[in-house]
């Protein structure tokens, strides 16, 4: 479970980025004042427009960021108090993060699940469950260097995974990837929630969050527009259809 509680983020802002900004102001408010819940076995998605303060949020959830003001519960775990219990029991996906182009998907799995010193038995139950679901026996042992990006992102999910956490950060999974290997990454988002986890999924693919999520967010400014269950959202709707109402929701805002 998570639960976020009157949450804030500050940057502060050096001078030529005031000068871009053409403000005086020496810090910028990314999150503002913002509480919310995820409970395990549901999938809650947490979307915005670019630069409403959605990736940051995430980022503090995933412990990068220590937040501003206002507390963060993982597990009953307090963000600012236990970081490296809560990182065990996290899994964060994220676009910008790197793969080492030298090894294998295998070789970088078994190396982070070393780090989580997670047994070799589970290892072996684990990643091949993984490698079933996300169809990655067929390049397991090719260097990383010389997969496609639909192939790497495989490998990044697996990483993510191979620990087993309760809690799972989904950051834009299926971003730019073919019909086929969302339809896999989408499998095990589903395989997530059929297990129990808790499980936060950001997407600017709305047809994706109509047939995920149990729950929804919508954030911009750094403000929380809407927090509701998607049956809630949808009752409410104005608009024709999800990408509407969530563009009717942003402008109006």
């Amino acid at each position: 479970m998570i639960a976020v509680s009157n949450l804030k983020k500050e940057f502060s802002l050096s001078r030529s980025q005031r000068q871009e900004l053409q403000t005086k102001e020496k810090t910028t408010l990314a999150v503002n004042d913002i509480s919310f819940e995820c409970q395990p076995g549901r999938i809650f998605s947490l979307l915005g427009p670019n630069g409403a303060g959605k990736t940051t949020t995430l980022r503090m959830l995933a412990t990068i960021f220590s937040p501003t003001q206002g507390e963060i519960k993982i597990c009953g775990l307090d963000s600012r108090k236990s970081g490296q219990e809560i990182r065990k029991k996290i899994g964060f996906l994220t676009g910008s993060t790197g793969l080492y182009a030298r090894l294998t998907p295998h070789e970088l799995i078994l190396y982070f699940a070393n780090l989580y010193q997670v047994e070799k038995s589970e290892f072996e139950k684990r990643v091949n469950h993984l490698y079933d679901l996300l169809d990655m026996h067929d390049f397991k042992n090719k260097r990383i260097g010389k997969l496609s990006t639909g192939m790497k992102q495989k490998v990044s999910i697996c990483r993510t995974m191979i620990h087993n956490p309760e809690v799972v950060i989904f950051d834009e999974p299926t971003s730019g990837l073919d019909v086929i290997t969302a339809e896999n990454i989408i499998a095990l988002i589903r395989d997530c929630k059929a297990k129990g986890k808790t499980v936060i999924f950001s997407s600017h693919i709305m047809s994706e969050v109509d047939l995920l999520c149990d729950d929804i967010a919508i954030i911009h400014k750094g403000n929380l527009l809407f927090n509701d269950t998607m049956d809630s959202f949808k009752k409410q709707m104005q608009a024709k259809n999800l990408t509407a109402e969530f563009i009717r929701i942003v402008e109006q805002s």
